[in-house]
């Protein structure tokens, strides 16, 4: 059962500034706070589900808000109560208790104590929908009042609110309207009464005004048709300006080849036939479009209500919405309408509203002669009361209002032609509007030193300058000599010191404003060069910016960070809301940018270091062309997000090489990836973009088929672009898909077959911290310092996978500078011959090589040579230098003096990123004229990068010295052969050297001292 409260006022309160708390059993709620009113008008409902009505009993509690009662006291103080038992309620006629006034019980402690502390108006009711058709209460057009409670009935509409357990459904804002308006009538014949005899006892003149819970209609006859209306309100229109884009984001943006004023019939005249199809697309029910009426208020307007069922998702049942439409303008060219949606049945509908806003105006000029119409729908949630759950809301609704207008925009694009962007450029004409908003430097100092500091500081200098003049020059007296006049009295002291103060305040704002004008436009305007991917930002305004200069403002400016590359705005002056109109653009790119790094900061002179107001982080891959074009992005970090800063930007990114900056950047990877890389088709490249939701500027360059390795293996298929790697998987219809960006990725690990592997290779991708946590569905597991682990196995060719998967991931990560370094290196390497697809094991006298160690070592040849024994030694030093899983097979005689063996082993992540499996072939024969022998080695390291280009050869040469008896001398030799050519040749070449020849130093030196401690222990025994 559910239990209706109405608090509609208090009066005679000793406070004005108050709130009302309701309580029921364990369910709270409380109103709004009103200020500057000791008899408040609250007008608000909540509604209970009660269990038993014997027992329960309402809890009305008013308190006094006070703004500086600090955390531990944030409640404030009561002022009084009132107990009111649910059964004496359901006793009444109706289930209904009237309007009564209850005076409010004294709290015991507190400051209120033994004070009359005024009464409190309310009424309750068990009745649900369809209560006040019972009634017998008739609704008037005017109620007649006292004068003392006139003004407290003139309020707003009802403001609705729910409190309810988890289990318990939404309540219908019509029910509360409906019994809003019976009370209205009991609250005529109540008031209606002398009140002289009421146990109130108060008594005043009587007036008339209309009521409160009815719109009050204006004398226009309801019987005006929509084109009458709207004629009547154009004739209304007094130029009202152009409402600013809702901070929701844009959801449609687009220009029609029909005057504004046809539009506006074809979507909002009554009974649209565009209503009905766009109605039966979406599934909604029964549709009903009220009429459109003229209500009067502070500005009359035109509005109507429509209400419809909504069609049932996966998550929402079949819901009641209500919209109430309202036209803002109309002046025959230009229509703002207002739309407000309230779902109160949804899951926490009671909490927040739909605003959108429809703004159709001229579009540009055609050469055809034709009107266009230029049609842009922003949106926004507004929260009525604060929620735990806001940013879950808020992502359901944006991804529901979304796919709303999808369908939106594709019906409308059926029945209107459209303009084509080459006949209108939205950048342009945004861009242009910018450039010629920037104030000038005459208007910007005017507004600046106009104040009190300055005018004070310039009337002080004058006078005293004055003053001088005017005076003769007094005699010598105290410690003065000639030239050096000192202050005669304390009050000349204090002028001193306040003249120098006022002129080191007007110095400090006229060196701030030379400095802001030096730095002032350091990119605005600047034109991007080259070919490639252009982005264009053009920062507009900010709003609520932290302030840290004690004046309660600061002087900020912004700091754009894409693939590297800065841009910088103009710093403001002196204020928390500036107002930019900049327009910064980035040097054309090769590969599309994935994010725009946004910074505010706080100016603060040339020499000292910049304080942060706030950062923001800008996907472009989650935004569409369209909400890139005009947003409002939410700064984050203390200061920003206890001032709620917000800055407007509108973001443009153009492609201006078309589709041939696709192929040079496909072009340029096939060398990194060292396969053909094919441009996908149209028709490919769009399944791919529509799968994962991206603009579609994103263009697919591979995809493999593999297992996300999950508790239980996952067949699907892996994309890669130029700025994503994607998964996807339908496994008898339940789907798993998710993204995430090339930056994202901290580090890629190939692993070699395992028994949980299934005998294949594993890729390992491990993501930065704290990115990409809609994505953790997908990971295996979260190392200790929280980043996410997925695993992919099963490829079909794991090489040319893992090959392409590194290849992009270095080029999106590598800096400007390192890129740099890269190309000069592919340069030098022009000129190079390298093998091409060698397809054995070559000898090792075709490579060439160079020594790289060489050292007199304290043991015997023999003991040297038990490294190559395959004994305990060999696998002891092995296991120490990094070496996982040794394994060795037996020499074998191959030729006369010719022994051969193969090894296998893995590196660990301290010898190689990559780790891998290697393996080896080793063949060793003696000296031909000396005492010793030569062990020859080629190694192999598939499952690194190019791993398949090269092969790695070293020789040991192991003789005797002719120093001691017991001594030897080793020398270390490495070459490598290239089996394919690769623009890389040089930098795998240098890594290699320098880290086998640190490996071998360690190997040889662990040789020599496991050999030494082993005769040292053989002869302490």
């Amino acid at each position: 059962m559910r239990l209706y409260v109405y608090v509609l006022q208090a009066k005679d309160l000793l406070v004005r500034d108050s709130y009302v708390k309701v309580q029921v059993g364990k369910n709270k709620s409380k109103t709004r706070i009103l200020k500057n009113n000791a008899n408040p008008i609250w007008n608000e409902e909540f509604v209970f589900r009660i269990q038993d009505v014997e027992d329960e009993e309402v809890l009305v509690s008013v308190f006094n808000h006070d703004d500086d009662s600090g955390f531990l006291n944030s409640s404030g103080d009561s002022m009084g109560r009132v107990r009111i038992r649910v059964w004496s309620v359901a006793a009444e006629d109706n289930q209904v208790l009237p309007p009564t006034w209850f005076s409010l019980e004294q709290p015991k402690t507190g400051k209120f104590t033994n004070k009359d502390c005024g009464k409190i108006l309310l009424t309750i009711s068990l009745r649900g929908k369809g209560h006040d058709a019972s009634s017998n209460h008739t609704l008037y057009p005017h109620s007649y009042v006292n004068d003392e409670d006139s003004e407290e009935f003139i309020g707003t509409c009802v403001l609705s609110h729910e409190v309810f357990n988890s289990k318990s459904p939404s309540v219908m804002i019509a029910d509360g309207k409906h019994f809003m308006k019976s009370i209205a009538s009991r609250l005529e014949k109540i008031f209606n009464k002398n009140e002289e005899a009421s146990r109130i006892g108060d008594s005043s003149d009587v007036s008339s005004i209309p009521s409160d819970y009815e719109d009050c209609v204006e004398e226009h006859p309801s019987s005006l048709s929509f084109k009458e209306a709207i004629e009547m309100l154009q004739s209304r229109d007094d130029d009202k300006e152009m409402p600013e884009n809702l901070q929701g984001g844009i959801l449609l943006d687009q220009v029609y080849v029909v005057s504004p004023y046809d539009l506006n019939t074809f979507l909002f005249a009554p009974d649209s036939q565009f209503r009905r199809d766009l109605a039966e697309l979406q599934g909604t029910k029964d549709l009903q479009e009220g009429p459109w009426q003229w209500k009067s208020g502070d500005i009359s307007c035109l509005m109507r209500v429509v209400t419809y069922l909504n069609a049932a998702t996966k998550l929402v049942k079949v819901v009641t919405a209500t919209e109430q439409q309202t036209y803002i303008k109309a002046n025959g060219c230009e229509f703002v309408i207002m739309v407000n949606v309230s779902t109160p049945e949804v899951p926490f509908g009671n909490t927040f509203n739909i605003e959108l806003l429809y703004k159709m105006i001229p579009g540009p000029e055609l050469s055809s002669g034709e009107e266009s119409c230029h049609l842009l729908i922003s949106w926004a949630i507004k929260f009525h009361q604060s929620t735990m759950m806001k940013g879950m809301i808020e992502g359901g609704a944006r991804q529901g209002v979304k796919g709303s207008f999808d369908q939106f925009a594709n019906l409308l694009a059926q029945n209107l032609k459209t303009l084509d962007s080459t006949d209108v450029s939205e950048k342009d004409r945004v861009l242009a509007t910018l450039e010629t908003e920037h104030q000038s430097d005459w208007k910007l100092a005017t507004e600046y030193f106009w104040n009190f500091t300055l005018v004070s500081a310039t009337f002080m200098v004058l006078y005293v300058l004055w003053h001088i003049l005017l005076s003769e020059s007094s005699k010598v007296q105290g410690l003065e000599f000639y030239g050096l006049d000192l202050p005669d009295s304390f009050g000349e002291l204090i002028t001193c010191a306040i003249l120098v103060i006022q002129v080191e305040r007007v110095y400090n704002m006229v060196s701030h404003f030379v400095q802001v004008r030096l730095q002032r436009g350091n990119d605005h305007g600047v034109k991007s060069q080259g070919d490639g991917w252009v982005l264009t930002v053009a920062l507009i305004e900010g709003v609520n910016l932290a302030a840290l200069e004690s004046t309660g403002f600061s002087y900020p400016y912004v700091v754009f960070t894409c693939n590297g590359k800065t841009r910088t705005s103009s710093v403001k002056l002196h204020t928390c809301d500036p107002q930019w109109n900049d327009v910064l653009e980035f040097d054309a790119m090769e590969e599309p940018p994935s994010v725009l790094d946004v910074e505010v900061f706080d100016f603060d002179g040339p020499f000292y270091q910049a304080t942060s107001l706030g950062h923001a982080e800008i996907n472009f891959l989650k935004h569409t062309s369209t909400e890139l074009a005009d947003m409002w992005v939410s700064l984050k970090g203390k200061p920003a997000q206890s001032s709620q800063s917000k800055l407007h930007l509108r973001i443009f990114l153009d492609n201006n090489n078309g589709v041939e900056t696709i192929k040079e950047y496909l072009t340029k990877m096939e060398k990194e990836v060292g396969k053909k890389l094919n441009l996908r088709s149209p028709h490919k490249n769009s399944t791919f973009q529509k799968l994962f939701a991206l603009p579609p500027e994103e263009f697919l360059i591979s995809d493999f088929t593999c297992q996300l390795k999950r508790k239980l293996p996952l067949q699907g298929r892996l994309f890669l672009s130029a700025r994503i790697v994607g998964f996807y998987a339908n496994l008898f219809g339940y789907k798993t898909k998710f993204f995430f960006l090339w930056e994202d990725v901290n580090d890629i690990q190939l692993l070699p077959p395992s028994l949980a592997s299934v005998g294949s290779p594993s890729l390992v991708i491990i993501l930065r911290k704290g990115r990409c946590l809609d994505a953790t569905h997908g990971a295996k597991s979260q190392d200790e310092e929280g980043r996410l682990r997925f695993y992919f196995q099963s490829f079909v060719s794991f090489n040319v996978a893992s090959r392409t998967i590194m290849a992009l991931w270095r080029t999106r990560t590598l800096t400007p500078n390192q890129k740099a370094q890269i190309a000069e290196e592919q340069k030098d390497q022009e000129e190079t011959s390298v093998l091409e697809d060698a397809g054995s094991i070559l000898d090792v006298e075709d490579s060439k090589m160079s020594r790289v160690y060489a050292t007199e070592l304290r043991i015997s040849i023999d003991s040297v040579m038990e490294m190559f024994g395959g004994g305990k030694l060999e696998y002891k030093i092995m296991e120490k230098s990094g070496c996982h899983n040794y394994a060795t097979s037996l020499w074998e005689l191959v030729n006369p003096g010719v022994f051969e063996r193969r090894l296998s082993y893995r590196f660990s992540r301290l010898v190689s990123i990559f780790g891998g499996e290697v393996t080896c072939t080793q063949e060793k024969s003696p000296l031909a004229n000396v005492e010793g022998w030569i062990v020859d080695e080629v190694m192999t390291q598939p499952d690194v990068p190019f791993g398949d280009h090269f092969q790695i050869h070293l020789r040991y040469e192991i003789e005797k010295s002719s120093l001691a008896h017991n001594a030897c001398k080793c020398a270390v030799f490495i070459g490598i052969t290239w089996l394919k050519s690769t623009k890389f040749q040089q930098r795998i070449t240098r890594n290699i050297t320098d880290k086998f020849t640190n490996r071998l130093k360690e190997i040889i030196g662990l040789v020599e001292r496991e050999i030494l401690f082993a005769t040292q222990q053989d002869n302490c025994i």
